[in-house]
């Protein structure tokens, strides 16, 4: 089939590759020349596992552009994954989905089925199609669909390709059929729904994790005042088939593009149809609180950190990504700075786009900052140490090495990588969350 993909961030280039990668010719739309052309080149915007081989394995069934108009033409499925990143009051700015189904309406002349793909709040697509057929410029049938994604960034070409399902939401058997023929080659459950419901269970399943996350938080920390281990608790309940133990790592909370917006999002939504989403409010208050548990653990060690050499190790929201958004960095460094200390940072992917996201924010002191590329510089001669991101290398690296490099071997674990036991039996003063 001929499909376009208007967007190149996670949904929009994940969704465009594997498509190629299932037999389809995709054209992928963005508006940024610079990064068409790295695309062209083939070269990835975003850090993501296998995404720069497929691109390379399918190149002569993708074509890069900023056209959008000849683009849209003769597509017979149009994607729209386009961001929708969080406003001010903690709704989804959807202009930009809005924009592009304005720029379809105008720029199409065959029957077509227009996919939202985008993460998006209960009733928008109802507006997308209300928006192609006003501004439509001939008498062309367009169809749309709720189709939402549920990729994690880091694992999202495997997410993508071995999906755990896909769900439609559509209003007419045609368009499904459409659907079908679109992921006939997918290995995954087809759940097809109305629009509306489509739309929810996005919502619903991001902020459900969410919940969990932040309810095995609240354990760990009531772990820490009653002498239990949150490992094995979380151990012996996911034993337990109707909980599952996925989402039960204890740390200092979750971060990334959805869980913070989506959570923030459906919370904006039940506000504003006169519904108080209780626990999704709960969820979304404990993150903000344990971002800073570190911080407020390491004030028994010293009062402020002036003058201190602190040692940073992880910059971006999880491992697998050079992503920051809602990084528990971001948080924490500005913190550190103000109280005056030199940060000596690591991480394997995100150093860059830490230093572009410190650029536009009113933080002092960035010039304490230096960058390594191995953990034992990072460490070496440092007051105490933070780790906010658990790569692969910091979990392996030898924990001795701590005791032998820093000038005080005090590990502030956010994410859980050592036991005590090991910490200790290196003279280490090691504090993890919820043990």
């Amino acid at each position: 089939m001929e499909i376009v993909v208007v967007g190149t961030g996670y949904v929009g280039l994940v969704t465009a590759v594997c498509l190629a990668d299932n037999g389809h010719n995709v054209t992928c739309i963005d508006i940024d020349e610079s990064k068409i052309k790295k695309l062209r080149e083939g070269i990835s915007p975003i850090f993501e596992q296998d995404l720069e081989e497929l691109m390379r394995k399918n190149k002569k069934k993708i074509n890069y552009t900023t056209d959008f108009m000849s683009s849209y033409k003769d597509a017979e499925v149009i994607f729209i994954g386009v961001g929708t990143p969080e406003k001010k009051d903690g709704s989804a700015n959807l202009s930009y989905v809005y924009a592009v189904a304005k720029q379809i309406a105008e720029s199409v002349e065959h029957n077509c089925v227009v996919v939202v793909k985008s993460t998006v709040p209960v009733g928008t697509t109802e507006k997308v199609m209300k928006i192609l057929n006003e501004n439509k410029k001939s008498s062309v049938q367009i169809s749309v669909v709720s189709n939402p994604e549920f990729l994690a960034q880091g694992t999202a070409v495997r997410d993508t390709l071995h999906a755990s399902r896909i769900v439609i939401g559509v209003d007419n058997r045609d368009v499904e059929k459409v659907m079908r023929k679109v992921y006939k080659d997918y290995d995954a459950p087809m759940l097809v729904m109305d629009i509306k419901s489509a739309e929810m269970v996005k919502y619903a399943s991001n902020d459900f994790l969410a919940l969990k996350i932040s309810y095995i938080n609240e354990i760990a920390n009531l772990c820490e005042i009653v002498g239990a281990n949150v490992e094995d608790v979380a151990k012996g309940m996911g034993y337990d088939n109707r909980i599952g133990d996925k989402f039960l790592n204890a740390g200092i909370g979750y971060g990334g593009s959805c869980f913070p917006k989506d959570t923030k999002a459906l919370h904006w939504l039940a506000n504003m149809n006169d519904y108080d989403l209780k626990t999704v409010k709960a969820a979304i208050e404990v993150n903000e609180q344990q971002k800073l548990r570190l911080i407020k653990k390491s004030r028994k060690y010293y009062e402020n950190f002036e003058g201190l050499t602190v040692a940073v190790l992880g910059l971006t929201f999880k491992p697998g990504t050079d992503d920051l958004r809602e990084a528990a960095s971001l948080i924490n460094i500005p913190i550190i700075l103000e109280d005056g200390a030199n940060i000596r940072a690591f991480d394997p992917a995100g150093i860059e786009n830490f230093k572009n996201a410190m650029k536009y924010e009113d933080v002092d002191g960035l010039d304490r900052i230096k960058y390594y590329n191995n953990i034992d510089d990072t460490i070496r001669d440092a007051d105490i140490c933070f780790i906010f991101t658990e790569w692969e290398e910091i979990k392996k690296y030898d924990i001795g090495k701590y005791s032998k490099l820093m000038k005080k071997p005090i590990i502030m674990d956010g994410r859980n990588c050592y036991t005590p036991s090991n910490a200790d039996s290196h003279g280490i003063i090691y504090n993890g969350i919820g043990k």
